[in-house]
């Protein structure tokens, strides 16, 4: 494999992208901490779209290695879950939303066993990926700044709006980690 096949860098040959051009880079200054966290998802966001770009329903669907059934796809369809799982049902108190991919406690890794090389599937998990970051987007977009500290239920626990903020780019920064090495798999493109 050569670098040839994926990058479109002149200045570092081992990266993607120039950073003159990488979407990540003209991300605003953020000011404040709601732009802050805003800003990370973003980021987070871009990269997993990077990291999949090109790739077809069967690369997207490999996995890792036996017995894990992580892909690049459950990926896509995890983090689908988790926007919506936090966005919606946890932050704006919809735990009635049904959810996603057939997620539930007898089925937990739903996301990522129908996470097959069907190109229906990737179609889907990318739609409904970006659904739920639109959703959880325009959502935060119009909360208060001063309700980063208020408190939302989930289960018996009372946890602070910023903390969930701050788990959610938790766990982009954890998946998009994995995304990396699964990349690295398929065709030796390395993480920038």
């Amino acid at each position: 494999m050569t670098n040839e096949r994926w990058t479109t860098a002149t200045v570092y040959p081992d990266m993607w992208t120039d950073p003159d051009h990488d979407p990540r880079e003209a991300l605003a200054k953020p000011v404040g901490e709601k732009e802050t966290y805003r800003n990370y998802l973003k980021h987070y966001r871009i990269t997993l779209e990077m990291k999949c770009a090109g790739l077809d329903a069967e690369q997207l669907a490999r996995r890792s290695v036996p017995p894990s059934t992580m892909s690049l796809l459950g990926l896509v369809r995890h983090l689908a879950h988790v926007e919506q799982s936090w966005f919606q049902r946890v932050l704006q108190g919809r735990a009635e939303t049904p959810k996603l991919f057939g997620k539930s406690d007898e089925n937990p890794d739903a996301d990522f066993d129908g996470a097959v090389a069907d190109p229906a599937v990737v179609e889907e998990a990318w739609a409904t990926w970006r659904r739920e970051v639109t959703a959880a987007d325009r959502w935060l977009a119009a909360l208060p700044e001063d309700e980063l500290g208020r408190t939302v239920r989930r289960g018996g626990e009372e946890l602070p709006v910023r903390d969930i903020l701050v788990h959610m780019v938790e766990e982009y920064a954890r998946h998009v980690g994995h995304a990396d090495l699964l990349r690295e798999c398929i065709d030796g493109r390395v993480g920038q």
